[in-house]
């Protein structure tokens, strides 16, 4: 296991390889603070998304730059709605999706598929068959960071799927750090549903 990380980096200049440890730390960061509801998930993650559409965009993977590009604007606009005082509350509450909000869901899913299959083949890019496989997760990550910028409590369902996704396809690819924080994304996100539905069930409770 050892040996299969450290080939993966043999070629690799000594750059790439402290910015995707940066990105690393602080995407697990990220993840650890949205687990806790700490407005700090939104810093650390667009350092870390800022990193890897870099990083991604050089090793020539559109769908998941993609993926970063989205989550560095949807984490202004998370940061933005998280600090936003509403009308009951002096922050945004933890809530589920109603059912305006799972159709808005669903379109944004089939939507990004369709969006990222279409950049593929305008840049004239080959599309191998992991490459199918990383436009889906894009459409299962693009929902899941709008649900968690609106603290809908189903973001995790879906990170914990698109993780389960992605962490066997960096490793295929030969990004190892990557697949070991997408494997540590998903347990973190398993924890941090947890978490999310005890505070929705005992706000519920004081209703």
């Amino acid at each position: 296991m050892i040996d299969f990380f450290l080939n993966a980096y043999k070629d690799v200049s000594m750059t790439h390889i402290v910015l995707e440890f940066i990105a690393f730390v602080f995407g697990i960061l990220s993840v650890w603070f949205a687990r806790q509801e700490n407005i700090l998930v939104y810093p650390t993650g667009l350092i870390a998304t800022i990193i890897s559409v870099y990083l991604l965009f050089i090793a020539g993977y559109l769908g998941d730059m993609m993926i970063n590009g989205y989550f560095t604007i949807m984490s202004i606009y998370g940061w933005y709605k998280w600090t936003r005082k509403t009308k009951d509350s002096d922050s945004l509450p933890i809530t589920r999706t109603n059912g305006k909000e799972k159709l808005i869901g669903i379109l944004l899913f089939f939507v990004t598929i369709f969006v990222v299959f279409g950049i593929y083949k305008l840049f004239d890019y080959k599309i191998h068959n992991d490459n199918y496989i990383d436009i889906i997760a894009s459409g299962v990550f693009f929902t899941g960071m709008w649900y968690m910028a609106n603290k809908k409590i189903e973001n995790w369902t879906l990170w914990i799927i698109g993780d389960i996704i992605v962490t066997p396809l960096y490793a295929y690819r030969g990004l190892g750090m990557l697949s070991l924080q997408y494997l540590i994304f998903t347990i973190l996100a398993v924890s941090a549903y947890l978490e999310w539905r005890k505070i929705l069930n005992k706000s519920s409770l004081q209703l």
